[in-house]
């Protein structure tokens, strides 16, 4: 078996993984935020949480990455900086912006994230500075511009999303509100719609199998969750806006 076939096989166990955790998930819903509950362990707070569990996405791939024969081509550098662009953001700058004080996670979560985005980085990194073929003109492919778009409008809507919810606890408060503008108007979740929707931009711009095994798996963690979050905010505002879908405006 080549290199490139082993990274085909763990993405389709990866993509199996994913399918398992959209049922667990549809029944149990994550204990971190508006769903912490006690029963999990020891924890730590969220802030230095998400820092560790997002560590591996950001320097173990660039580790990866810098270990390829590969890597000083044109298309794969920028793949890299398309990866780059959302994880050092949300490793670094991410955590530090959350108004959360007294939340804290699980270390099993982290556990769980950390183990995932090891995987998840040396699939995707190995692939685009080794085992992937992208010469120069994968830079103009129409594959390759779609999914950068995919992955811009994503990001775009990821970052929208999360300043709403920042804005929220501007003035200090605490506890959870509704949040408004953007596709809020239509989903409950357009912080997990944009993520959805970079990494299936990501997936096509890189026209590999770990990252559609990434675009998959992002959906079956996310999706249940934004169902679940959909289903809180009902149960929690009796003045919830009752048009609002969970993830997907008019449809899910």
């Amino acid at each position: 078996m080549t290199g490139a076939d082993s990274l085909v096989v763990a993405s389709w166990a990866l993509i199996a993984t994913g399918v398992v955790t959209f049922g667990v998930l549809r029944w149990v819903a994550a204990p971190y935020g508006r769903f912490a509950r006690p029963g999990w362990g020891p924890t730590l707070p969220s802030r230095w949480a998400w820092m560790v569990m997002e560590s591996p996405s950001a320097v173990g791939f660039l580790a990866v990455y810098l270990a390829g024969d590969r890597r000083g081509d044109a298309a794969p550098l920028a793949l890299l900086a398309i990866w780059q662009a959302h994880y050092l953001h949300r490793t670094f700058v991410f955590p530090l912006r959350l108004r959360e004080r007294g939340k804290r996670m699980p270390w099993a979560i982290v556990g769980m994230g950390f183990f995932f985005n090891c995987v998840n980085a040396w699939l995707n990194a190995r692939w685009i500075s080794q085992a992937g073929r992208y010469d120069a003109a994968w830079l103009t492919d129409p594959r390759f511009l779609a999914g950068v778009a995919l992955f811009v409008a994503g990001y775009a809507i990821n970052q929208h999303a999360d300043a709403a919810l920042f804005a929220l606890r501007r003035d200090g408060a605490g506890g959870y509100r509704i949040p408004f503008g953007g596709l809020y108007r239509w989903v409950s979740c357009p912080n997990y719609l944009g993520e959805i929707v970079e990494w299936s931009g990501w997936a096509l711009a890189a026209w590999s199998w770990p990252g559609l095994a990434f675009a998959v798996f992002t959906f079956t963690n996310l999706a249940p969750r934004a169902l679940s979050t959909h289903r809180w905010y009902r149960e929690t505002f009796a003045d919830y806006p009752p048009d609002r879908k969970a993830l997907v405006p008019f449809l899910l």
